[in-house]
This record gives C-alpha cells, sequence and structure tokens, in this order.
C-alpha cells in the first residue's frame, strides 16, 4: 500500500547499482537505457543516485553515459509530467510503448513525444557511432570515478560513473568485486541506507518498484530483520512457445513463491532492493564499533573510554579497511545525497576502488558479497538467510524489471552450467545446507530449499544413465523395467505418473498450457543431461585440480 508510506521528504535514500563489463557483449545503449529507466524511477531525485560500474574501463561506456545524462535532461522530466510507465526510452518508442502512447493522444503530449523522440534518435546515433569505433577494454588501468550529475536544481538523480582499479596482478573478484567497491564508493558520495542492484540488460519497466520495496523495508513488523526485496525476472524478447524455457517459469512462479514463505527466497542477481546493513551485521547483534568510533572524536571524552574506542577503531579498520570517512558513513546514512563535487572526495572514493584497499580486510569474506562463489548474489543471500536475516519475494502483475533472455541454445547451456557449477560447489563446500545450514539461524524447511537447489543438479547422473542404460539393454535383450504382471509396476507407473501431473498442475496454475508443458518437460532433460551434467563435472575437475574457475561471463 504505497499511499501508506511517508511523504517524499521522508523516505530513506537508494542508490542503484549498475554493473557492465565488456560493451562488445554487452551493447552500450542497451546499457544507457537501463540508466536512464533507473534515473526516471518515481522517487524523489534527491534521495535517489545511479551508480554505473565499468569492469572494462572503455573510453566509449564514460562517453555514453555523458550523453545519457544529457538526453536525461528532457526524458525525465517528460516521464514524470505525464506519468509514463514504460520509463525505458527504446521500449517506449517501440511496439512495447503503443497502447501507453494511446492512452496520452493529445496535440501536447504529441508534439513533446516527437520531439522527445527526435532527441533520442540523435543520442541513439553517436552512441552507436563511438561503439563502432571506441569498444576496447583495458585490463590494466588505475580507478576512475566522475560524477556525471549533481545538479540538485534540475530535479534529476544523482549520477556517478565508477571505474575501479585493474591490474593483472591482483584479483579481480568480478561483479562481487564491482558490487563492494560501489557498496564504499557510495558509502562516502551519497550513503543511501538502501540499494537496488541491476544488470546492465535489465532495466526498469515500473517507475513505482523502488515503492513498492519500501512498503516493505519501512514496515516496522519485519523491517529489523528485513534484507532485500527480490522481484521476479521477466524477460521482453521470449517467445509464446519459450522453447527453452528461459523465462525460468517453475522456479519464479512456484518455488520462488514457497520460499517466501518460510523465511525468503534465493537472492536471484539483479532486480532486488537490499538494506546495505545486512552486508555488514546480523539482525540481532549489530557492529557497534562504528559508534564508539564515532564517539571518540569528542574532544570531552574521558581518557578511558578514548582508549576503548581507539581499540575500537582498530578493528573497524581490519574488517572494513583503512578509510575513516567509509567508517563513519556506516552509522551515518543520510536522507539526502551528500556534496560529492570536491577533490577530496574523489580522492577518497578512488582509493576505496583501488586492487589494494581489501587487502588484509574481511570484504569477500565477513562484509560485502562474498568471493566464495561465482554466484555472488545467490551465495551472499544464502548466508544473509544463514545469519537471520528474512527476504521477500513480490510478483507484482506489471514485471517491474524487464531483461534480454538467451536466444539459443548454446547461450542457454552454458549460462546453466555457470549457475549449475556454483551452486554445486556451495552445496559441497563446509557452507553447504546440511552441515552449515542445520546449524545456522535458517528455518529447516528454508534450508532444504536451499538443499534443492544446490542438488537438484545431481539428477544429472541418473537421467545420463538413463539414456544409456536402457538402449544397451535393449540390444542384448536385458529387462530393465518391470513387467505389467509384477507388483513393483503399479508403484513404478504411480511414481512416473504422479510427477508429470505435479509438473502439469505447475504448469496450468500459473497460466501455462498444454504446450507449455511438453516444452518444459522437453527442455528439462536437454538441460539435465547436458548443462547440468557438466556442472557437476566442472565442480569435481576443480576439486581434484584438473581446471581452474572459469569466470568468463560472469
Amino acid at each position: 500500500m504505497p499511499e501508506n508510506l511517508p511523504a517524499d521528504s521522508e523516505l530513506p535514500g537508494v542508490d542503484v547499482f549498475i554493473c557492465t563489463a565488456d560493451p562488445t557483449k554487452e551493447p552500450v545503449l542497451e546499457v544507457m537505457n537501463t540508466v536512464l529507466s533507473a534515473m526516471s524511477l518515481d522517487y524523489p531525485p534527491e534521495k535517489l543516485s545511479v551508480y554505473l560500474s565499468d569492469d572494462g574501463g572503455a573510453t566509449v561506456t564514460l562517453y555514453a553515459i555523458k550523453e545519457a545524462c544529457g538526453f536525461a535532461r528532457v526524458w525525465v522530466p517528460f516521464c514524470r509530467k505525464y506519468g509514463v510507465k514504460t520509463i525505458c526510452p527504446d521500449a517506449f518508442f517501440s511496439s512495447f510503448g503503443d497502447d501507453e502512447r494511446l492512452i496520452f493522444r493529445g496535440n501536447e503530449f504529441m508534439n513533446e513525444e516527437e520531439n522527445i523522440k527526435a532527441a533520442y534518435e540523435v543520442f541513439k546515433k553517436n552512441v552507436e557511432k563511438a561503439s563502432s569505433v571506441e569498444g576496447s577494454v583495458r585490463m590494466d588501468r588505475p580507478p576512475y570515478i566522475e560524477v556525471i550529475h549533481d545538479d540538485k536544481e534540475s530535479k534529476l538523480p544523482q549520477l556517478v560513473y565508477v571505474s575501479r582499479e585493474r591490474r593483472p596482478s591482483s584479483p579481480h573478484r568480478f561483479k562481487a568485486g564491482a558490487l563492494n567497491a560501489l557498496l564504499r564508493v557510495s558509502g562516502v558520495m551519497s550513503n543511501a541506507p538502501y540499494m537496488l542492484v541491476l544488470d546492465c540488460d535489465m532495466y526498469c519497466n515500473d517507475p513505482s518498484s523502488a515503492k513498492q520495496a519500501m512498503c516493505f523495508h519501512l514496515d516496522q513488523n519485519i523491517s529489523t530483520t528485513l534484507s532485500y526485496v527480490q522481484f521476479p525476472q521477466t524477460f521482453y524478447n521470449v517467445s509464446k512457445n519459450d522453447i527453452y524455457d528461459a523465462q525460468s517459469r517453475s522456479a519464479y512462479k512456484n518455488k520462488y513463491q514457497g520460499m517466501d514463505g518460510v523465511g525468503g527466497t534465493v537472492c536471484a542477481g539483479t532486480g532486488y532492493y537490499l538494506k546495505k546493513e545486512a552486508l555488514y551485521s546480523t539482525p540481532i547483534n549489530q557492529d557497534n564499533m562504528t559508534t564508539l568510533f564515532l564517539k571518540a572524536q569528542s574532544e570531552y571524552k574521558w581518557e578511558s573510554q578514548l582508549y576503548q574506542s581507539e581499540e575500537s577503531l582498530q578493528e573497524a579498520e581490519e574488517k572494513f579497511g583503512a578509510s575513516r570517512k567509509f567508517i563513519n558513513s556506516l552509522n551515518d546514512q543520510r536522507n539526502e545525497r551528500q556534496n560529492v563535487l570536491c577533490d577530496e572526495m574523489i580522492d577518497e572514493a578512488k582509493t576505496l576502488a583501488s586492487c589494494t584497499f581489501e587487502e588484509n580486510t574481511r570484504w569477500g569474506k565477513e562484509i560485502g558479497y562474498s568471493y566464495n562463489s561465482l554466484l555472488e548474489s545467490s551465495y551472499t543471500g544464502y548466508l544473509l538467510h544463514s545469519k537471520g536475516w528474512k527476504s521477500v519475494y513480490l510478483y507484482p502483475k506489471r514485471p517491474c524489471f524487464l531483461g534480454c533472455s538467451t536466444i539459443d541454445m548454446k547461450d542457454a547451456l552454458v549460462q546453466l552450467m555457470k549457475w549449475a557449477s556454483g551452486l554445486v560447489q556451495v552445496g559441497l563446500s563446509k557452507y553447504s545446507p546440511f552441515t552449515y545450514g542445520l546449524m545456522s539461524k535458517m528455518p529447516l524447511v528454508q534450508n532444504m530449499c536451499y538443499g534443492y537447489f544446490m542438488f537438484s543438479h545431481f539428477l544429472s547422473i541418473p537421467c545420463f544413465l538413463y539414456g544409456i542404460v536402457p538402449p544397451l539393454c535393449f540390444l542384448s535383450g536385458t529387462p530393465v523395467f518391470p513387467k505389467v504382471t509384477s507388483p513393483w509396476f503399479a508403484l513404478f507407473t504411480t511414481i512416473f505418473l504422479s510427477s508429470l501431473a505435479q509438473h502439469l498442475y505447475e504448469v496450468m496454475s500459473s497460466g501455462g498450457n498444454l504446450r507449455t508443458w511438453w516444452n518444459e518437460q522437453r527442455i528439462w532433460i536437454i538441460k539435465t543431461v547436458t548443462a547440468c551434467l557438466f556442472g557437476c563435472l566442472d565442480v569435481l575437475m576443480k576439486w581434484l585440480g584438473v581446471a581452474k574457475a572459469n569466470f568468463s561471463g560472469v
């Protein structure tokens, strides 16, 4: 019930984190549309900041975000004036925006729309032209941070470009490292208590998503233990038949809904509003080190208190790194963004985005996103739940976020193999739901759900044998299945048919049909004996030391 939210001036700040890595694999224009949609959220602009992490350090990305900022000066006011819901410009000017444009028909609207469409075409042409000549990725570079926009008078959100330091001699940590760097940089710039994480190809499709999430984060009954509000991943380029099951309907419409009732669902890696505090502490034993440090700054404290505070400061630096401004920000999350136009603040942010800052700290271990898995968000969400944090799964009628899914079998299988490898790796580690999870603060049923996601990929082994053994037995004349007269036949048939009936019920109850059911049955077998099997083998090869972790495409 967004109408029950406090006034805009009393809403907490939100930092939007968008990560991109390679302009050749992630089209720059698509990334900028995600940035523009985030800037157009229905949220007080002075409480909203958008950060783009460019892990490629590409010149074209920096150029494009400056062009996007120029276009945002006309696009964002246009969306707010008419209450536009399709706030991604590329979608609005395509067939996806046809119905909405019909609603606003009128001379004034049509004239403004025509002018803005012309401005978008110029912006689009400039970005595409730059992409064709400046798309190189720099693998060895210093940190670079630039505030693209911070003029509060223009009623636009703050826009910041972040390219963290990258050196061949230092571990890069990929998306988890990028998110941790954004946590620190945003801490000394805007310092909002909440953040929205978006993949660069997952644009905002409903401007009200932030206020929908705040309905839960600001609910006094659950806010003290609520870590994140997860929205489903929905894709705009999936065909009606969805032969590759790109929508993952079984997960997002059934399994995630079930987990929502037992403590919270898996963190999907994009489209979630997270309370930053959850990445730094537990919901019960709050970390008071930064409070003690702030007390130490007063010149009117007793000597004994000062000594204890210096001890606490040293302990905090061992955890968070040697940045007093960042440590100070942990207990000073404001509703208004700070003035970041000073050189001192930018220099501090560059230090926080350097390769050496995390050395001898707890970043990636106890603080921020974990570095122990390829699936940084899902694994971090699992750790949050194990500490006692809860989460909420929100599935509105209008998709709040829309993305571009894989469109061929190869990409779909490679993506699933990466997921399978990451989940199985966690399941077989010391953080397994069967050991660590049982001893944690996570409810038993929720822990069992995590166990299902981590170990269900081992179904690939019996499915693989099922595809090999029966044909070989058929050639040799050896019976495999029970005869009709056998008492085991009834049991075999019951289990087989009940499994098919359960899946059919899930499909029909979530808006699917018989064709959907058949397509999912078919692609499930294909994915199980390929991507899931190779994901399990990948973990085995890494354990044996035959192969190294491959972060390609992460």
